[in-house]
């Protein structure tokens, strides 16, 4: 909610869009000043890890490759999550290709 009030605090006054959200000004303002929390930051870090094993495997690993190379870097988290994270930054690997049978 806070980050729609920032996005359109340009065009109509902070209170107003509060008022319609149905939360509070000094609510807003709190989120505003507030510091990023570890969990944010540690996401963070591991988005940068996961962008550089992605690129470095020509954008062909997915969520399992890329959990199991921060496993062999000593990274210790869980596959959902670096799915989680590389599904928020639009990054996806390739897929085998279907086989055929020609005769």
């Amino acid at each position: 909610m806070f980050e729609f009030v920032s996005a359109e605090r340009a065009q109509y006054p902070v209170a107003r869009l509060c008022q319609l959200l149905g939360v509070s000004t000094s609510g807003y303002y709190a989120w505003l000043n507030r510091p990023a929390s570890a969990h944010a930051k540690t996401d963070a870090e591991l988005t940068r890890q996961i962008r550089s094993i992605h690129a470095a495997s020509r954008c062909t690993y997915g969520a399992p490759r890329v959990h199991a190379e921060l496993g062999a870097h000593g990274v210790r988290t869980s596959r959902r999550r670096v799915a989680r994270l590389m599904r928020e930054q639009q990054l996806v690997g390739c897929h085998r290709r279907r086989f055929v049978r020609t005769t």
